[in-house]
């Protein structure tokens, strides 16, 4: 082979190579500037908080485990948005003593203009959901809404703190795109967890320091519930849903069930994003003894067989209950967390009282389905 040839191999080699995930000190100068973000930023508004969040959910379900840029369209952060923010347009209060019911305020000045887009969006159709609603048609003009005031608001000033501008986690090289910096995907999925918490901790702060929702909260103390949680209509859509495809039987440990509980396969305190294939019928006492941990071998093969044998009834079972069906993302989001678990020293668990380590064998199987 020539110079020329040799040199063309090299060079393809060397770009299809991933590059390494960021160094210890990298994870923690990152951590750093986040935290300064955090105490140092302006927030007018509650976007910033919806836009962090947003990075993270989109690094879990499209980056990788290595130091390599991911770029990402306007229009999927704005999806995102609309997601979070349709819980949050109807009137917060109704039926709680001690409070008025409102749509509850999450801009110092006027009212934010996303969340005005989706309650008006909201009045135009049948949807009980987002998702429901992202396959009508007006919902194209709302996305193209949400997606222009994402760009010339959040994404303008989330990186300006401390009185300068520090693009340490994006750069917007083109029109209707970002791209998250080498080690920032790498980051957002190590550190997720940790960046949602922080993020919605201070999105409820922010909404209830500002004076005008006072007389709207009360003395409620489920704001973060409203905001966050899982649709209980939804849960229960599922719930009747899952009995008809799976039976009546415990995912976990296959005794007949009474009452059972809907869980997240991959705990909600690990991922929070509904999926509708990570939910499985559980007995109410498996389900608080696995509580927050991933689950161990026997019910992994289980749930990666289940996922290819009943994928699109778990899809149509998302459609009806308004949570996303996608089958694929699903697998990404177990593999990361399953990934996460095994660098870290993660236990997964198996039965009551009984765990077992997260090894490589873990990823073997999800790599292999």
């Amino acid at each position: 082979m020539g110079t020329a040839g040799k040199g063309k191999l090299l060079e393809q080699v060397r770009l299809t190579v991933s590059p390494p995930p960021p160094s210890p000190e990298a994870q923690l100068a990152f951590l750093a500037k986040l935290q300064r973000l955090f105490a140092e930023g302006d927030f007018t508004a509650t976007y910033k908080f919806a836009l962090l969040i947003s990075f993270a959910e989109l690094a879990v379900e499209h980056g990788a485990d290595d130091g390599a840029d991911l770029t990402l369209t306007t229009r999927q952060i704005a999806e995102r948005f609309i997601f979070l923010y349709w819980k949050h347009a109807p009137p917060y209060g109704t039926g709680r003593l001690g409070s008025q019911p409102g749509v509850l305020v999450q801009n110092l000045g006027v009212q934010a203009a996303i969340l005005s887009a989706i309650a008006e969006f909201r009045v135009t159709t049948p949807a009980s959901s987002a998702f429901q609603a992202s396959g009508l048609p007006g919902y194209a003009p709302l996305l193209s809404k949400v997606a222009a005031v994402v760009s010339a608001q959040p994404l303008n000033y989330l990186q300006n703190f401390g009185g300068v501008t520090d693009p340490f986690l994006y750069e917007r090289p083109l029109r209707g795109a970002l791209t998250l910096k080498p080690g920032v995907s790498y980051c957002l999925r190590r550190f997720y967890t940790l960046v949602e918490q922080m993020a919605r901790t201070h999105w409820v702060a922010h909404i209830k320091a500002n004076r005008r929702n006072h007389s709207i909260l009360g003395n409620a103390d489920d704001l973060e519930d409203f905001l966050f949680a899982s649709s209980r209509q939804s849960l229960a859509i599922i719930g009747d849903n899952l009995r008809k495809l799976d039976g009546p039987r415990c995912f976990y440990c296959g005794g007949g069930l009474v009452d059972a509980d809907v869980d997240h396969f991959v705990p909600f305190s690990l991922y929070s994003r509904d999926l509708a294939h990570n939910f499985v019928l559980a007995h109410p006492a498996c389900n608080r003894s696995k509580s927050d941990t991933l689950a161990a071998k026997p019910h992994l093969e289980r749930w990666l067989e289940r996922l290819v044998g009943k994928g699109q009834q778990l899809t149509e079972i998302g459609l009806l209950a308004g949570v996303s069906g996608d089958s694929s993302t699903a697998h990404r989001v177990a593999t990361w967390g399953y990934t996460v678990a095994s660098g870290t020293g993660g236990r997964a668990w198996l039965s009551p009282a009984s765990y077992e380590n997260v090894d490589s064998f873990y990823l073997h199987l999800l790599s292999a389905h």
